[in-house]
């Protein structure tokens, strides 16, 4: 958890630089509320030595964080909506923020589906936070792991297999995905198989985020800097570029 010296605006889905002084920088998306601007959490998986010396981080240690990036969710045009939220292994993190800002306008939206799927038990996120969701009135909340494990008797196979037959109004939906390259790849092609329109998917691509500020060019797919236009993108206006996935 970070305590930033003034309060820290921003909206679900934009990303922040985060610097560990003497090491580096890096793109991370904020997991907490955009309501709480006081606190800012922000989940790291190791990956590399950024990460790493991120995960060595005590207490009172100083960092630096630029930002907001992007554009974020378009959590204003979901009233009357059913939101489908579907999170791969980490890639519920960035999404973690969505959720919160729908709960905030609970009210204003038709239902909200969770479906989030990881590994392995050891990799599912905020489990603490599972049992509440599910016990949410219009929230459905469904989690599964990738193989059999002992203890687990919940949904077994990979997150594809929650989207089969949902219940759910398809032509009042809007999806929200994010994970791995290869898992949202997969998941677009099921939800439209089960009836959504590429309009109606939009597609978080944190994990292609670098400087921030369009100049490097490591996140474009076509005319579009993900890392201004996005990151989140309609998949109706990156689905015909051959470098989305």
């Amino acid at each position: 958890m970070l305590k930033p010296e003034t309060p820290y605006r921003f909206k679900a889905g934009q990303f922040a630089q985060l610097t560990l002084p003497g090491v580096g920088e890096g793109p991370f998306t904020p997991s907490s509320s955009p309501l709480e601007p006081e606190q800012i959490a922000i989940t790291i998986l190791k990956t590399g030595m950024l990460t790493d010396r991120l995960h060595e981080c005590t207490a009172g240690q100083m960092l630096g964080l630029r930002g907001p990036f992007g554009k974020g969710y378009p959590v204003d045009k979901l009233d009357g909506k059913e939101v489908l939220v579907v999170g791969g292994g980490v890639g519920l993190a960035p999404l973690r923020a969505l959720i919160y800002a729908v709960l905030a306008k609970l009210d204003r939206v038709k239902r909200v589906s969770i479906k989030y799927g990881a590994r392995c038990t050891d990799e599912l996120l905020f489990r603490e936070q599972h049992d509440d969701w599910a016990k949410t009135e219009k929230i459905d909340f469904t989690c599964t792991i990738d193989r059999p494990e002992a203890g687990w008797d919940g949904n077994v196979g990979v997150v594809t297999t929650l989207l089969k037959d949902m219940d759910i109004d398809r032509s009042n939906c809007t999806a929200f995905v994010c994970g791995p390259g290869i898992m949202l790849k997969f998941v677009t092609q099921t939800l439209m198989q089960e009836g959504l329109t590429p309009e109606q998917i939009y597609l978080s691509m944190n994990r292609r985020m670098s400087c921030g500020m369009g100049k490097c060019g490591r996140c474009n797919i076509g005319p579009y800097y993900l890392c201004k236009d996005g990151p989140d993108m309609q998949y109706s206006l990156i689905k015909d570029y051959p470098n989305v996935f």
